[in-house]
């Protein structure tokens, strides 16, 4: 440790830290524009001069080392002579447009201006002009005469989102901060930018001239999205979600937000809001009243469990839902005899019994894992956030290897990588088993006999068992092994594998609330969502068509049922629902999400239930009321919280297990036919996604396309932009090809969750692909 002394304070930091990171040790404030804890030290702006004594001349605090016994003085005559100095030749160019900008009451620049500016300008030549950029449909760049080229937006893009899309070209006055020739912003992270930018360069394009910062009302909440349970300002205007930014949380989401948390808000004010309870009748849907809707849901219940049985009643939700939602469903199904509820709509196995799939650490440890396994996630968007920190481990020296269907790109550096067809992943695990077994001269568990291991399985194991054994190491189970038809096997074997190396054991969660929902007890179904057909069906938040493993076989379901009930904030699935029940979104409810590492975080409504909208938990309480059930008293959601978790409870690790008692599988490679590899496309994850505007118009909400590995491509005579019709069971779809060369040969990539693929079937397994024709 080093001491040193700031304003006649004297303060201990480590070797190597800089005369700004004892500032703030201190509290002390030293104006700035380029620096940023997250990033890297630029010294560009040169606004944090500060005078040091025996200097000849101040230095910048951001760069500046500390050395034992130095003395600092930030609001000396000299260092505050010096700030003004450079905020002058800040002003010279920059337009003086405050009262039009989006930035302004929010903007750096003019905050430290008032306090380092003067009133009258001594440069008289004109201002220089930068020409707007093109920054794609969530970063504003109209205005970059405003850039002070503090190039925070390009360091973020190279050293947290992992990709250099914002770049600085030409010298002195003629410097600029541009994008690649023809190209756009469209990373996952892209709008931390915005909120990096100290003056009004990047602005938000959703948000742009919809209102001033200071008529906005700012209230906390937590993400919806993905399993991360990002912290969140939700700022309002009227009655109205404007704008979302991030609640700086460092165990959980950093300063940092995903596009998918920031700008999701759109879809809560889509044109098609449910926000009238809704009957069918005669084929035709009518408006009602609440207590009519509720009892004709009640008296509907009721008929189909006496003529049917108890069992012939299911309900489905998405674990989007809060926990009190969900804990309120499986109260209520179980009150009328049913344990038919789940969660789990996307997962083709759900053999996994007294299994809590959670991180199995926490997310700060994941940041900083030493050795990682990752198996079956489409990474960067299925967990943004998660793979940023992933990636800052990996650039310190982590060693990642992965096992997936696909070779996308991660942007970071993958140590090793088993690519193989999904029906091939428990194999491929097998050869992993071997390997590690080998390795530590172990016996491999039995029925591994006959199992040999490649180079890519051999180094995978070498991997996970190098280095010091006091390193941290983490073996995980993605989104797709969740959902794949032999998770149960994955998940077995992936286990032995942690055991044997030590390594911590767990699964990148797939929802705000997968946690919740095993809390929750409302993942209770024996087979999996609408293998089983039911009598009656409550879907919570629930759309089978984009949300189901198999749409086709949940599509016949639903038709074939006697009763739907659909509780949603949307107005969907009219072809097959009897009662429509309008229920709030995140944003117009309480509750609480119970994200990947065992945190429960609890929120509070940030608007008023729009219209006749009202909370899906308070909707549960009044049905239960209204069927005679015992034990729906409830006056708050803090008191359904409670009796979850225990009063005051938010880690809820103890409620959580991820050994499974089942023992390893051995399988060997096959060579079956064409199988389907599925990704959820980020935007297309969940209801309030699926209709934000601005995140549908970017490049990762584009129309699925088949991708036919180079092989396949081939055999067919097909060509990158041919069409294609694929079919899996009843159903097809004709889609434009594209080829993809590091698919497994015998591979069709096609997305679920979106309407143009909805008619397929299985996310997983057979499905035929031929030519249908010449595209665009």
């Amino acid at each position: 440790m080093v001491e040193i002394e700031i304003d006649g304070k004297k303060v201990e930091v480590p070797a190597g830290s800089m005369v700004m990171d004892a500032a703030n040790k201190l509290g002390t404030y030293i104006p700035h524009f380029c620096y940023h804890k997250k990033l890297s030290i630029a010294a560009n702006c040169r606004m944090c001069l500060v005078e040091v004594e025996k200097a000849p001349k101040p230095l910048p605090a951001c760069a500046t080392p500390v050395a034992a016994g130095m003395i600092v003085r930030s609001a000396s005559d000299k260092a505050v002579q010096a700030q003004k100095s450079v905020m002058e030749f800040l002003l010279i160019n920059h337009p003086l447009d405050c009262p039009i900008c989006d930035q302004g009451g929010e903007c750096q620049l003019q905050d430290l201006a008032v306090g380092y500016g003067k009133t009258t300008s001594r440069y008289e030549e004109d201002k220089r002009v930068v020409a707007p950029k093109d920054g794609g449909p969530l970063v504003s760049m109209q205005e970059m005469s405003r850039c002070i080229q503090c190039t925070r937006c390009v360091r973020f893009g190279q050293e947290v989102a992992g990709v250099m899309e914002l770049g600085m070209i030409g010298r002195g006055e003629h410097s600029e901060i541009t994008a690649f020739v023809g190209q756009t912003v469209t990373s996952e992270m892209s709008g931390n930018m915005i909120d990096l930018c100290p003056v009004g360069a990047l602005t938000s394009k959703p948000f742009r001239y919809s209102a001033r910062s200071w008529e906005l009302s700012r209230r906390k909440s937590v993400s919806p999205h993905d399993g991360l349970g990002a912290n969140l300002i939700v700022q309002v205007k009227a009655g109205k979600v404007k704008r979302v930014l991030p609640l700086e949380n460092d165990a959980v989401n950093e300063c940092w937000i995903s596009d998918k948390d920031r700008f999701s808000y759109e879809g809560l004010d889509s044109a098609d809001r449910l926000t009238q309870p809704m009957l069918k009748q005669g084929n035709e849907w009518k408006e009602v009243d609440w207590q009519t809707a509720l009892e004709y849901v009640a008296h509907g219940l009721k008929n189909i469990r006496h003529e049917h049985g108890a069992q012939s009643l299911a309900s489905l939700a998405t674990p989007h839902s809060t926990l009190e939602e969900l804990h309120l469903l499986q109260k209520l199904t179980r009150a009328m005899g049913s344990d038919s509820v789940d969660t789990r709509l996307r997962n083709a196995d759900v053999s996994l019994q007294g299994v809590a799939p959670w991180l199995g650490m926490s997310i700060a440890d994941f940041g900083q894992l030493n050795r990682a396994f990752v198996i079956g996630s489409f990474l960067r968007k299925d967990h943004p956030q998660l793979a940023t920190r992933l990636r800052l481990a990996v650039k310190g020296g982590a060693k990642l290897s992965i096992l997936h269907a696909t070779d996308d790109d991660l942007l970071m550096n993958v140590a090793n990588k088993m690519i193989a067809a999904p029906s091939d992943w428990l194999a491929a695990l097998s050869q992993v088993v071997v390997a590690v077994a080998a390795a530590k001269g172990v016996a491999a568990p039995a029925g591994f006999e006959g199992v040999q291991a490649d180079a890519a399985a051999t180094a995978i194991a070498a991997s996970l068992l190098s280095g010091d054994a006091a390193l941290s190491r983490g073996v995980f189970l993605g989104n797709a092994a969740a959902q794949h038809p032999q998770a149960g096997a994955l998940h077995a074997a992936a286990q032995w594998i942690a055991e044997q190396t030590g390594a911590k054991f767990g699964y990148l969660t797939e929802a705000a609330n997968t946690v919740g929902a095993y809390i929750a007890n409302a993942n209770s179904a024996s087979a999996p969502a609408f293998s089983e057909q039911k009598k009656a069906y409550l879907l919570l938040n629930a759309e089978p068509a984009f949300d189901a493993h198999n749409p086709q076989v949940a599509a016949s379901a639903l038709q074939n049922a006697d009763m739907v009930v659909v509780m949603s904030p949307y107005k969907h699935g009219m072809e097959y629902a009897d009662v429509l029940l309008p229920v709030s979104p995140f944003s117009e409810t309480s509750g609480t999400f119970v994200n990947c590492e065992g945190r429960a975080q609890s929120f509070n409504g940030t608007v008023k239930p729009l219209l006749e909208t009202r909370p899906a938990w308070k909707v549960l309480r009044v049905l239960g009321n209204i069927l005679g059930l015992s034990g729906f008293e409830y006056e708050t959601s803090e008191a359904i919280r409670d009796e979850v978790l225990g009063a005051g409870v938010t880690d809820v690790t103890s409620k959580l297990n991820n050994r499974s008692a089942a023992a390893p599988v051995a399988a060997q490679i096959g060579n079956g036919g064409t199988e389907r590899i599925a990704d959820v496309p980020i935007y297309f994850a969940d209801a309030i996604v699926r209709r934000a505007e601005s995140l549908q118009q970017t490049a990762d909400a584009a129309a699925p396309k088949a991708h036919l590995s180079a092989a396949l491509a081939q055999q067919l005579g097909v060509a990158a932009g041919d069409l294609v019709k694929v079919t899996q069971g009843a159903g097809n779809a004709t889609l434009l090809a594209a080829i993809d060369a590091a698919l497994p040969a015998r591979t069709v990539r096609v997305a679920a969750a979106h309407a143009s693929t909805a008619a397929l079937g299985s996310m997983f397994g057979s499905i035929t692909v031929e030519k249908a024709g010449e595209g665009k």
